[in-house]
């Protein structure tokens, strides 16, 4: 008997540690998706070459995420699909195009490319196991970020997609 209530107390210490986010990190719900996120490392990545990287933006006709309402407006049972669409997005495209010749800016960079690799995999199993589901909705927004990127060459693209990551950030903190 002891033995049993040894192991349930052990097992509810587990789940509860497993459910608090660690130090600086966000639990994100993206549909039926939970996704503990370090918005505080990622967040002050940016800051930090925010100015930097936007000043090298000379595009300012063209938005990368908010082509009207982008983002805006996805029901909570897609968000899941759409932010991992998002986060292969940012690793697969635009932080392998993004270089600069400050290695400071570089190191950041490299540094916010991790915490969304980090993601990127968190999200990806939620997508194997069937949790995200993607709709027309989340299809066709998505579709048209891809089309906004592609209209300009790689590195404008990519320097134009990390210069507003905030955008992003900005989404998920509102819609998580």
């Amino acid at each position: 008997m002891k033995g049993s209530n040894l192991f349930l107390c052990l097992f509810s210490v587990s789940c509860l540690l497993n459910l608090m986010p660690t130090a600086g990190n966000t639990i994100f719900h993206f549909g039926p998706c939970r996704v503990s996120v370090s918005m505080t490392e990622i967040r002050s990545g940016f800051t930090a070459i925010k100015d930097n990287i936007q000043a090298r933006d000379h595009i300012r006709t063209l938005s990368i995420l908010s082509y009207p309402h982008s983002l805006h407006k996805v029901k909570s049972s897609e968000r899941c699909c759409i932010t991992h669409h998002l986060f292969n997005f940012y690793v697969d495209k635009v932080f392998k195009h993004c270089k600069t010749e400050d290695s400071y800016v570089n190191r950041k960079i490299s540094s916010i490319a991790n915490s969304f690799l980090s993601v990127k995999r968190k999200l990806g199993q939620c997508h194997e196991q069937n949790k995200c589901m993607c709709g027309q909705e989340s299809t066709e927004k998505f579709k048209q970020i891809l089309v906004n990127y592609e209209g300009l060459n790689v590195t404008s693209a990519a320097i134009k997609s990390l210069g507003e990551l905030d955008i992003l950030l900005d989404w998920m903190e509102k819609s998580g």
